[in-house]
């Protein structure tokens, strides 16, 4: 007598396989909010320019030494500016190059932030970046616009637990979520330890190439601020602990890939 067959054991309706990559809420309505505004490039030019000049950076509005340049939005744009340049870019190629390094540093800054955090993380470090643009280009009166700031700032706090074991550049990581909510390095081990170290020498080894070569971007030979990255990123990498929501890792945690994180189990 033959046995009935038996049938494959069926996942719960409530139970759906997990997504490959997942993107947070937040940071989906940021890319969106940068994709929208880049759609300023249909406007006439004459509009268009005149965008760039109300809500783009110009270190000349801070400049008393030179001829008085009436700047389109007034005293206002000395203070907007400092966040709404970097909801601008210059072509698809400057946003989509922000976009794909945002993706995998700021997926885990969001997750791990919240919404609200994370936006204002976004503005701070994007504010640090203009800063830094304006005491190395006091004169300039060309502006600056782009989110390599504020992405440079997501990347120098997502370091301070990317490395520890569990999260998303570890090699036993979890799933997205329990990576992203891994207790973080305090700075003074994250700059002891060897992975950090080497992500910061690559950092900005690159940094220093495009800034000495003076590396353009896109077909309109706009220049790399390169200066404003720094600035995002030492106030990502300084600031994360006041946004940080999870408590610090002990000062012995390490990746259990690193070779000597099993000898000391």
């Amino acid at each position: 007598m033959n046995s009935p067959e038996k049938s494959p054991p069926r996942l719960p309706p409530d139970s759906p396989p997990e997504p490959i990559l997942t993107v947070p809420g937040a940071l989906t309505a940021y890319v969106l909010l940068l994709a929208v505004l880049h759609l300023r490039v249909l406007l006439p030019p004459e509009l268009e320019n005149w965008t760039i000049d109300v809500f783009g950076f110009i270190p000349g509005r801070y400049d008393t030494t030179l001829l008085a340049i009436a700047y389109p939005g007034g005293t206002g744009a000395k203070v907007w500016t400092f966040v709404t340049y970097s909801l601008l870019h210059a072509n698809l190629s400057h946003l989509g190059f922000n976009v794909v390094w945002l993706l995998p540093f700021g997926s885990a800054l969001a997750r791990r932030f919240g919404a609200v955090r994370f936006f204002v993380f976004m503005a701070v470090t994007a504010a640090a970046g203009a800063l830094a643009h304006l005491v190395t280009h006091e004169h300039a009166v060309a502006p600056m616009i782009g989110a390599s700031a504020s992405v440079s700032g997501t990347m120098a706090a997502a370091i301070r637990f990317a490395f520890v074991k569990g999260s998303f550049l570890s090699f036993n990581r979890g799933d997205a979520d329990a990576a992203a909510k891994v207790p973080a390095l305090s700075l003074s081990h994250a700059l002891r330890n060897g992975r950090v170290l080497g992500f910061l020498g690559v950092w900005f080894g690159v940094n220093i190439v495009f800034g000495v070569g003076s590396i353009a971007i896109g077909a309109d030979g706009a220049s790399i601020a390169w200066q404003a990255h720094i600035g995002g990123f030492f106030a990502g990498l300084m600031l994360f602990s006041l946004f940080d929501p999870v408590p610090h890792a002990p000062p012995d945690a390490a990746d259990a890939s690193s070779p000597d994180a099993s000898n000391r189990r």
